[in-house]
């Protein structure tokens, strides 16, 4: 039996999420790109929080049923008519926010919250398949010390850097200033990490000791349990004060609280997490205090391209974030899998390494 070669297949299978427990197969036409279009051969995909909680039916802009895949990296096979046919044979990373390019965001630089927003892979049809097929602007080359396994963590850790950035602008320069990070899970972690790199003193706080303490095994000075009695107190002896950041990455109204808890008169709350519905916040002591309470969304290029600058620099160590990997074919198991709290990142293979 002859192997066929890219060529000679016409079909793909694409990952369908129905729930958490009924993750299944479709197949669809490969397709051809268009002008400005490259396909792609899948080799990494990431299964982020979001996708859990859309997949047990509690992300707010995401429907059930979806097609994962916004965290990718993969091999060019296919461009389009007006494409550098260079591309073929690229390693690039998904950057998936499809951003109209024309509103008053888009116009400002500011396309991660451009009015027509779609995600790649959340709102349209993802990576999570033998291949892809996508605007060539939305693929960023990969640089040849990167293997795909840091490669897999920029999309993820793009999201932090952009907090921290954002930040930054807001309270000013964050070396050696003190920061708290509410919830240890990937994004926090990155969070901690991107905070870190910054100069700032991190303590996190997560509900499970596990968590903790692979926090302080990347750096953080603290952690505690936010649920403790003396939470707050505890905190505010690790870091010698008031917070002058909070960076809330659970997104609860008892995160939100303890963040206005945490943080100094004239400091900033950045919410990361997704909130699953309206939250009530402390107001009046928002206004009192001369808070800032700032929304995050994914991030825009720079972040992105910082934060293959900041996997370059080693300061990412892939073996506390990447705890569990799965072939394409086990791809309901690795959605199961994810659902594991004491899982960190889980990756599904789609094709060979680099």
């Amino acid at each position: 039996m002859v192997t066929p070669t890219v060529d000679d297949v016409t079909t793909i299978r694409r990952v369908v999420v129905n729930a958490l427990d009924d993750v299944v197969f479709e197949t669809v036409s490969r397709g051809e790109p268009a002008a400005g279009e490259a396909r792609v051969s899948t080799t990494l995909v990431g299964v982020c929080g979001s996708d859990l909680h859309a997949a047990c039916g509690r992300h707010p802009f995401i429907d059930l049923p979806y097609r994962p895949g916004h965290e990718a990296v993969g091999v060019v096979e296919a461009v389009g008519a007006d494409v550098d046919p260079e591309w073929v044979g690229r390693r690039v990373a998904l950057e998936p926010n499809l951003a109209c390019g024309h509103c008053t965001q888009c116009v400002a630089g500011r396309y991660n919250i451009c009015r027509e927003l779609l995600v790649f892979g959340c709102q349209t049809p993802g990576a999570l398949a033998d291949s892809f097929t996508v605007a060539t602007d939305r693929l960023v080359p990969i640089p040849d010390d990167l293997d795909d396994v840091h490669a897999i963590l920029i999309e993820p850790l793009a999201t932090p850097v952009h907090t921290v950035r954002r930040a930054a602008e807001l309270v000013g320069d964050l070396r050696d200033r003190p920061v708290v990070v509410i919830g240890a899970g990937p994004i926090g972690l990155f969070t901690l990490l991107a905070a870190r790199h910054a100069g700032a003193r991190v303590v996190v706080a997560d509900l499970l000791a596990s968590k903790r303490e692979r926090a302080e095994r990347l750096g953080a000075v603290g952690s505690f349990d936010p649920t403790a009695d003396d939470a707050v107190a505890l905190a505010l002896d690790l870091l010698g004060g008031p917070a002058a950041v909070v960076i809330d990455c659970v997104s609860l109204e008892s995160s939100v609280a303890q963040a206005v808890d945490l943080v100094d008169k004239g400091g900033a709350i950045m919410i990361v997490g997704v909130a699953e519905g309206p939250t009530s916040v402390p107001l009046n002591l928002i206004q009192d205090r001369e808070l800032a309470l700032v929304g995050n969304l994914m991030y825009v290029r720079e972040d992105f391209t910082a934060a293959i600058d900041l996997l370059r620099s080693g300061t990412v160590p892939v073996d506390e974030i990447v705890s569990a990997e799965f072939d394409l074919d086990h791809a309901p198991e690795a959605f199961a899998a994810s659902a594991d709290p004491e899982n960190v990142k889980v990756l599904i293979r789609a094709g060979g390494s680099s």
